[in-house]
């Protein structure tokens, strides 16, 4: 780890600190029972670890029973893992379970503990060089692909790796313990394998006044009340992706604080389940044909994304889960590295959907007999060199990447910020040029019972053909997937998620404007023109 200081720089050979009760076993009581870490007495080395939630099918299986207040549709609901409406978008976190069959991806699905030097999923991993900033590119771009939509996992790894270094540093800063906390939680969401959901957007009210000024109070989540035990909070945070497929929330500012706004100035962590909040699950484009037993007119029916109102009415935080308590200066840094972080991850996740959309376009001007057409070719030249270019973004803040006190590593702001601000552009023309290819038909396609109606069949067999050799449904299924990628469901995870998701447009602007250093550009031109003040 060249250039890593402080106390997070430690190798992936050296132990975590030892328990309260000064002996050789690191616990931490969580939601799933115990976490516990044994050093062989006077080896130095650990025994065999794994991960508990290491398949699919574990992980569906740890959300089957578990109580939560949840709201789909005006009704609670009990059981969301079967439910209709949340089962694609849980298939795609799953996904993320099941790829460590693939030898090939191994390298960039999994890395070491820094913590305990057990294999772990990169998800719950905190970065420590550019390779692991570059695998983490890599990783999102082989998930987008697989899945064609949000793997919903992402936030809660860069919410882990932005109250890494910013915890270490509000521990020099005010002499507080919340970096220990951190990683102790860490490493039980590393050897549980969890699910976290990291909670940054608030509802916001009149955006504007500020947090304190706001009519309500609880329009941005706070702490009401604090004693000994730990903090009660109230408020709610909105947008949030994969929130009903996770173990835990990940709590954050939304914003920078003034002194006058210290209680807003918090970040915690706390069980799904845990009592006082309430899930409500938001809606999406065509998000009922879920429901109707038509899985050809889902289009993606497999996989998907879900988003969702989370609201905190008065939930207990114990202290050890609490990362920031009115530290007003900090609460600035958990939001910039957070969102440099998550603008990264963009430069994978949505280049990898769009795989999926450019092979969609090839394959359609197949199955439409246009493949050689020169403007078709020239069409998905375009969309390869759009989708390739917030790669070499992604990639790029990834490789500038540099050590913090803590450290973990940090991508290069001002790169992800650029990143970002492409994606908020390059997916929308990625789409409109799908959509130019594949043609009307992509939404005015009959519906699937048209298709199971044997009056109707053999004529739509007959008249929705393409060229001769490929089998009707064949097209019709790849025009319903453009319709999802673009039009449905899917279009919320890659297009308004590509410009609402780690900000707005005008986040990333700020950003760019703050850190162009525009002195030294003016003095560069000053220079080659011999200027002289």
């Amino acid at each position: 780890m060249t250039g890593s200081v402080g106390e997070g720089a430690a190798t992936a050979n050296q132990m975590p600190r030892k328990g309260s009760n000064g002996g050789n076993i690191w616990a931490l009581a969580g939601a799933y029972g115990e976490y516990r870490i044994k050093v062989e007495s006077g080896s130095g080395e650990q025994e065999a670890i794994r991960m508990k939630l290491d398949s699919p099918a574990s992980y569906l299986d740890s959300l089957r029973g578990w109580e939560r207040r949840v709201f789909i549709r005006g009704e609670r609901v009990a059981n969301t893992v079967d439910h209709p409406l949340v089962r694609p978008a849980l298939n795609s976190v799953a996904e993320t379970y099941g790829t460590g069959q693939d030898p090939a991806a191994e390298e960039i699905l999994f890395a070491r503990s820094h913590l305990t030097g057990a294999r772990i999923s990169r998800f719950a991993h905190i970065h420590h060089s550019t390779e692991d900033l570059v695998n983490k590119v890599l990783m999102l771009r082989l998930m987008g692909r697989r899945t064609g939509t949000c793997f919903q996992r992402c936030v809660g790894m860069d919410g882990f790796n932005a109250l890494y270094s910013v915890t270490w540093e509000c521990d020099q800063a005010h002499g507080t313990t919340y970096h220990r906390r951190l990683k102790d939680y860490l490493g039980y969401v590393q050897e549980e394998n969890l699910v976290v959901d990291g909670a940054m957007t608030d509802v916001k009210g009149d955006r504007g006044l500020r947090p304190g000024e706001q009519a309500d109070p609880d329009i941005f989540l706070r702490v009401v009340e604090q004693d000994s035990r730990g903090i009660t909070v109230r408020g709610a945070k909105a947008h949030q992706t994969g929130a009903l497929n996770s173990h835990e929330i990940m709590v954050m500012p939304t914003t920078g604080m003034r002194e006058d706004e210290a209680s807003f100035a918090v970040a915690f962590a706390t069980p799904a389940g845990a009592p006082g909040i309430t899930f409500v699950l938001g809606r999406q484009p065509s998000d009922t044909r879920k429901l109707e037993e038509s899985p050809l007119d889902v289009g993606n029916p497999t996989y998907g994304s879900q988003e969702a109102l989370i609201i905190f009415e008065d939930v207990f935080v114990p202290w050890e889960r609490v990362f920031l308590c009115g530290e007003v200066d900090q609460s600035g840094k958990v939001v910039e590295r957070f969102a440099a972080f998550h603008r990264q991850s963009y430069g994978g996740c949505k280049v990898g959907v769009g795989d999926v959309l450019i092979g969609a376009a090839r394959l359609a001007s197949e199955y439409q007999g246009v493949a050689k057409a020169s403007h078709v070719r020239d069409k998905i030249v375009e969309m390869i060199h759009l989708n390739e270019t917030l790669f070499a973004c992604g990639l790029a803040c990834s490789y500038h990447g540099t050590a913090t006190q803590a450290g973990s590593y940090m991508v290069d702001v001002m790169l992800a910020n650029v990143c970002k601000q492409n994606v908020t552009r390059f997916p929308i023309e990625i789409a409109r040029l799908l959509q130019d290819i594949a043609g009307g038909l992509v939404v005015t396609m009959p519906y699937q019972k048209d298709f199971e109606n044997p009056e109707l069949a053999p004529q739509l067999e007959k008249y929705l053909k393409g060229v001769a050799g490929v089998p009707t449904l064949n097209r019709i299924k790849l025009l319903k997937l453009i319709e999802n990628l673009t039009a449905g469901c899917g279009s919320a995870a890659y297009l308004t998620e590509s410009i609402h998701g780690a900000g707005s447009p005008q986040a990333q602007r700020v950003m760019i404007a703050r850190l162009a250093d525009l002195d030294e550009k003016i003095e560069l031109a000053k220079r080659l023109a011999h200027i002289e003040d």
